[in-house]
């Protein structure tokens, strides 16, 4: 019989992983615009992701929305913990949005200046509201007779400011990684620049998100088999592949961008999808730290979930839309492959 619930888990944290990598790297480029040295070079790096951006959005619709109907205990709790920075989140997305369409119309200086500002403040604020809500959830909410009991702030503390700034920093690695792949000339080799930047301050931010994380959540490094004054090697070494993965592609990347161009040098497609796996060496080691909690420490997948009726009822659908969502979303990457010229841009 179908462990109906742990499908559902599965399907959601592929498409929450599918957003972070696909609109992590537009979030991304927006914020690097702000060190675009001309208009031209900020409509091209916008025009890197003129075709898909609206569609890599599509994925955080999916997370949201099938969190809600396969596991609706979860989610009434979830939201009134997170429901500030869901709001600031969904706000600044869409400032983003309107500022993505009006800094093309925009004619005079001042009104061209507020929109380019505004959508790259827009990609930061979504940048750093994704992360703190990320390390709200990894610290755990207060739950009493299965409801959110805690206050509405405590989403904030030092420890998911932190994750925030992890997070932002690690879309903007993706973003300069895209732009890596997309651009030529002088704007190409200031991304490689960018990148290395960017993967130096993650590897510093993940090591310090994974020392805080001893003192936020006991439960989390007993999974891991360690703390500050002992090891267990027997639940630490089964899982020590999946950091020391993520090491060597950090070091696999750094070479990567550090090439000079040339015939001998890397592709430029290698460093974002070197990018992705160590995001997803991340995601995984999140997975391990946190299954089968849905609500951590509180609520399991399994407590959480619909009737299994709902869920194999909705796992039809899925079954159809998903691959149709998949094959659409390579179909429009696959079209719009190859580099972007400086000029060049629907609203260029």
């Amino acid at each position: 019989m179908l462990d109906l619930p742990l499908i559902w888990a599965l399907i959601l944290a592929t498409g929450v992983f599918l957003y972070v990598l696909l609109d992590g790297f537009d979030l991304g480029i927006g914020i690097l615009t702000m060190r675009a040295k001309s208009d031209e070079e900020r409509n091209t790096m916008t025009a890197t992701i003129e075709p898909v951006w609206d569609g890599n959005e599509t994925w955080l619709i999916i997370g949201g929305g099938g969190l809600f109907a396969a596991f609706p205990s979860a989610y009434a709790i979830l939201m009134p913990a997170f429901y500030l920075p869901v709001l600031l989140m969904l706000a600044a997305l869409i400032f983003r949005g309107v500022a993505f369409e009006f800094r093309h119309k925009a004619v005079r200086p001042v009104t061209k200046r507020f929109w380019n500002g505004a959508f790259a403040g827009g990609s930061l604020f979504a940048a750093v509201a994704q992360g703190i809500m990320l390390g709200a959830f990894v610290q755990g909410v207060v739950v009493e007779d299965g409801q959110f009991a805690g206050g509405a702030f405590d989403w904030l503390t030092p420890f998911t400011l932190l994750t925030g700034i992890s997070v932002t920093i690690g879309y903007i690695l993706l973003g300069a990684c895209w732009l890596v792949l997309k651009t030529e000339g002088d704007l190409y080799a200031r991304a490689r620049r960018w990148g290395r930047f960017a993967l130096a301050g993650l590897s510093i931010a993940f090591f310090a998100v994974s020392l805080a994380t001893l003192s936020v959540n006991p439960d989390v490094t007993d999974r891991w088999g360690f703390s500050m004054n002992h090891f267990d090697w027997g639940k630490l070494l089964p899982l020590s592949p999946v950091p020391v993965v993520g090491m060597l592609l950090c070091a696999w990347l750094w070479r990567d961008l550090s090439m000079k161009p040339g015939p001998n040098a890397a592709p430029d497609w290698r460093p974002y999808l070197i990018a992705a796996g160590i995001f997803l060496s991340g995601y995984v080691g999140f997975g391990i730290s946190l299954y089968p909690w849905v609500v951590p420490f509180e609520v399991t997948v399994h407590e959480a979930a619909a009737r299994d009726n709902a869920l194999g009822f909705m796992l039809v659908g899925a079954a159809i839309m998903l691959p149709v969502i998949l094959l659409y979303t390579a179909y429009v990457y696959r079209l719009f492959w190859g580099k972007v010229k400086p000029g060049e841009g629907y609203h260029a």
